[in-house]
């Protein structure tokens, strides 16, 4: 593959609207193209409504009621929406979105393809798969073997992870039930057939296709029978895990107690020896390891988990124990960042050989150090899990909703799948799948086409290796790097004979900064709390005034219920006392996700900073004087 060349202030519309021309352009083009689609199919069919018709009354009158509520609901979107596209905000993981996928989308949304069935997609089908083998490659998975599909996010994906990975456990107990296919595992337990590792569990559904039994005997599965009560045995899920895993057990009805957190350590990384002596506990006890889970991009921190000791970890228990599970990893945030390890060719790059090309191409400066080595070796590692939930419409820069879920083996859809076996037969000399009846593989049924075209018109436009995304996402790498560096060394700020120090909660993985605000000299956590939850108030949509707010940021609590004692290394680097965390159990703090690409400059981002540090003074200074009114009103009752 050629090298890309490729301007990233080209790719958006721009926080003032800078590439306006050829937006509009583009989008009237859009529309255009699909009116005179519509006017040139069978032209010698009459038109239904003549001129006279259009400027009867009644006509007249419905355009302007269509005209008047559309302004009406402009006026709304434009008073309350949140200006993701702005440097102003840094909060939830969302910027700008690139004006490929959104034209894409209006364009592609005009035909209304539903993806459900390829008779209603034909053309956005092909986009879809297409667009889930971009994902797949990028993960390291081989697109012969492997299979991506869009999502309406991150939450359906995971919930696909655990479905699958569910039928999967339960297949060789469906095999010793059947009496034309039980020879298969003859011999084995029931502790055996609940512990075989997940491409052994394929090779015998590959044998079942040639008896012919296979449907016989997946209608044996859970999905046939249901799930008996913890017979497939738990799940490990890292406690900084998004709630759709509770969910997802819920749903899945394996139950929510079934999961098993794992602790993290100070950097909201798995915590890898307690892992795995969780796991080893629960061998030694005989309790079935259903699953475990890595996450690529904490929801709240932006941790990247380490990955590669999750996958040494089932090795290790199939050499030593006969053990394995399903491994998924949650890339929902920080999938699409894999793309900055990878050449033009797809390839995954050696440390020293990558940390070149980032100086030698300006992608990662000089006094940014990215990617720490553990964070090297999480990504790397990736491609060696089972599945991978990704969203693109978080560091995919596609709007929403575009999530996805990539599977390393294809043949594991059979097992979900609502329609004969051998989905993925190849139908001519590309191996391309043929006529996917996507609604009958997938958890969702009807989706919109339009999603996929946007997510395919964005990965032709922005590569998935180092000079295509890799661009794109190291902007706001880097500009992370330098926010980070900025709170940790940030003089107090002062508002009258008060001053506040900032700190963030440690040096960030990729895109996610997260910061507190402490008044020097008070020693309550709770009044630490209570500042930083008002700096939020001030600086959020909870303020009122969204769109005319100066900075807009989120926020999070880390509590104990979660996390255990894990927040209290950041309360006590803070300066406070055990007794303030035994009391209070837990740590409000600020919430950034910086991915905007607008700040790379130095000099840029030393004006905004400098600009920030007055907006913060201000926001420091109205709650002071919020805290002197409620107090005088207290007096005053």
């Amino acid at each position: 593959m050629f090298k890309t060349t490729m301007n990233v202030d080209a790719l958006f519309l721009g926080p003032k609207s800078e590439n306006r021309e050829f937006f509009k352009e583009m989008v009237d083009y859009a529309v255009d193209e699909h009116i005179h689609w519509r006017a040139d199919f069978h032209p010698e069919d009459a038109p239904l409504l003549s001129p006279m018709d259009q400027h009867q009354p009644d006509f007249r009158n419905t355009l302007y009621r269509t005209e008047g509520i559309l302004r009406q609901l402009s006026s709304k979107l434009k008073t309350t929406s949140v200006p993701w596209f702005s440097p102003r905000y840094l909060g939830h993981m969302n910027a700008d979105t690139l004006m490929v996928s959104n034209i894409a989308y209006v364009m592609t949304m005009l035909y209304n393809p539903n993806n459900c069935a390829h008779e209603a997609s034909p053309t956005t089908t092909e986009l879809e798969l297409e667009a889930g083998r971009d994902l797949c490659a990028m993960f390291g998975y081989d697109v012969q073997k492997s299979w991506g599909h869009i999502t309406s996010g991150g939450t359906v994906a995971n919930y696909e992870g655990v479905w699958v990975a569910r039928n999967l456990k339960s297949l060789p107990l469906a095999i010793a039930q059947h009496e034309k296919a039980k020879d298969l595992v003859a011999g084995m337990s029931e502790k055996q057939l609940l512990n075989m590792s997940p491409t052994a569990i394929l090779d015998l559904s590959d044998e079942l296709k040639k008896r012919e039994l296979f449907e016989e005997v997946r209608a044996l599965t859970v999905r046939g029978v249901g799930v008996k009560q913890g017979q497939l045995g738990k799940f490990l899920v890292p406690m900084s895990k998004h709630y759709s895993w509770m969910k997802a057990m819920d749903v899945m009805g394996i139950g929510q107690e079934h999961i098993v957190p794992l602790p993290v350590d100070e950097n909201y990384r798995t915590d890898v020896e307690t892992m795995r002596a969780i796991t080893f506990k629960l061998i030694e006890e005989g309790t079935p390891i259903l699953g475990m889970v890595a996450v690529v991009g904490t929801t709240e921190e932006g941790s990247i988990d380490h990955v590669d000791e999750v996958i040494k970890l089932r090795r290790e228990c199939e050499e030593k124990y006969g053990v394995s599970f399903y491994v998924h990893v949650d890339a929902a945030y920080g999938g699409y960042v894999r793309s900055m390890f990878l050449d033009e060719n797809s390839k995954f790059m050696e440390y020293d050989a990558l940390i070149a090309r980032y100086r030698a191409e300006d992608i990662i400066p000089e006094g940014v150090t990215w990617p720490k080595r553990a964070v090297y070796e999480g990504f790397k590692a990736m491609s060696e899990a089972d599945s991978i939930t990704v969203d693109p419409h978080k560091a995919g820069f596609i709007q929403y909703a575009a999530g996805a879920v990539c599977m390393k083996d294809k043949r594991i859809v059979d097992l979900i799948s609502y329609h004969a076996a051998y989905v993925f037969e190849e139908a001519d000399d590309a191996g391309e799948e043929q006529n996917v009846v996507l609604g009958s593989s997938i958890m969702e049924g009807s989706k919109a086409g339009a999603t996929a075209a946007a997510v395919w018109a964005a990965h032709r436009l922005v590569p998935l290796n180092v000079s295509g995304y890799g661009k794109v996402i190291g902007r706001g790498i880097v500009t992370a790097d330098w926010f980070a560096q900025k709170l940790s060394m940030a003089k107090p700020i002062v508002v009258g004979n008060r001053r506040f120090e900032l700190r963030p909660l440690m040096h960030p993985d990729f895109h996610m900064v997260n910061f507190t605000f402490k008044e020097i000299g008070n020693p309550s956590l709770e009044d630490h709390n209570r500042l930083n939850q008002r700096m939020y108030e001030v600086c959020s949509y909870s303020s009122g005034r969204t769109y005319s707010n100066d900075f807009l940021t989120s926020s999070t609590s880390l509590a104990f219920d979660e996390y255990g004692d894990t927040p209290w290394i950041y309360a006590e680097s803070r300066g406070f006392s055990r007794r303030e965390w035994d009391k209070t159990q837990s740590v409000y703090i600020l919430r950034a996700a910086v991915m905007t690409h607008f700040l790379r400059d130095p000099q840029g981002f030393e004006d905004y900073w400098t600009n920030l540090r007055a907006i913060f003074a201000e926001k420091l200074g109205h709650i002071i004087d919020m805290e002197a009114k409620e107090a005088n009103q207290l007096k005053a009752a």
